[in-house]
């Protein structure tokens, strides 16, 4: 579905991204996980096309993304941004409906309204239809802005911090719409995340960014404590419990989180 090959890109002369390289599949929840600054949320810019690499391609079902106009990147990609608290007027209807806007000609047609339907229904947001964006709390408004992606009806959605600001009851709620939306759409999503434990529970492929660049990539084995002290700067202990990792921080380490070389799933240390 998405394959990322040797993505740059700079801020001016700070280099942030330094030859990434990823894929994501049909029906996969892939994390990317790193610091504040690591460059997760500029590394999906990137993907989106919001921000220009100085160097790699993006694919998206084989077609190279940069010869791709922006209403084709909008049909094919979705994207909930970390904070966006924008048309704060419009009801939560209308702004789903605004997910349709690379589908729609002169005006929304049947089709569209009927998209718009089904998703407001499917993630349980009809009693908020009518009400407007200002009045709704942080984990309702989430949702509207998962709602109004997903009525895009993309192949991939992107998400920057999805969880973020949420309690803990939402952070589940968003988390378990995006895996229902991926398993039952048989869609692809890739989302930059804060909270590792919530990431080890809801995703089956990680990419680890530290200082611009990929420390590892791969399955939960690549969740360690190794890797966490490399990356974070933290003393971890990594349980297992069932199917599931579950990081338990313990000291932070003297030495700021570094790279310390690249690692990827199954080698050694590179």
């Amino acid at each position: 579905m998405l394959a990322v090959d040797g993505i740059a890109f700079s801020y001016g002369a700070r280099r942030v991204l330094e030859s990434i390289s990823l894929e994501v599949a049909k029906g996969e929840i892939c994390s990317i996980l790193g610091n504040n600054g690591a460059g997760k949320s500029t590394l999906l810019k990137c993907i989106l096309g919001i921000l220009r690499p100085r160097a790699g391609v993006v694919f998206l079902a084989g077609a190279d993304t940069s010869r791709l106009s922006r209403m084709d990147l909008a049909r094919r990609m979705g994207y909930v941004a970390q904070r966006d608290g924008e048309g704060g007027r419009l009801t939560v209807f209308d702004a789903v409906l605004m997910g349709r806007r690379p589908h729609i000609g002169w005006a929304a047609g049947a089709r569209d309204l009927k998209v718009v339907e089904e998703v407001i229904g499917e993630l349980n947001l009809g009693h908020l239809a009518l009400r407007h964006l200002d009045e709704l709390s942080g984990g309702e408004l989430q949702k509207v802005m998962i709602a109004r992606a997903l009525a895009q009806e993309p192949g991939i959605m992107l998400l920057d911090e999805p969880t973020s600001n949420l309690d803990l009851r939402n952070q589940l709620e968003v988390m378990e719409i995006l895996r229902r939306a991926v398993e039952e759409r048989g869609i692809a999503a890739l989302l930059a995340i804060h909270d590792v434990n919530l990431a080890l529970r809801f995703s089956r492929k990680f990419i680890l960014l530290s200082e611009g660049s990929v420390f590892a990539c791969g399955g939960p084995e690549v969740i360690d404590e190794e890797s966490m002290e490399k990356v974070y700067g933290v003393k971890v202990k990594v349980e297992t419990r069932g199917d599931t990792r579950m990081v338990v921080p313990l000291s932070v380490c003297r030495h700021a989180g570094g790279n310390g070389g690249r690692r990827d799933a199954g080698d050694g240390k590179k």
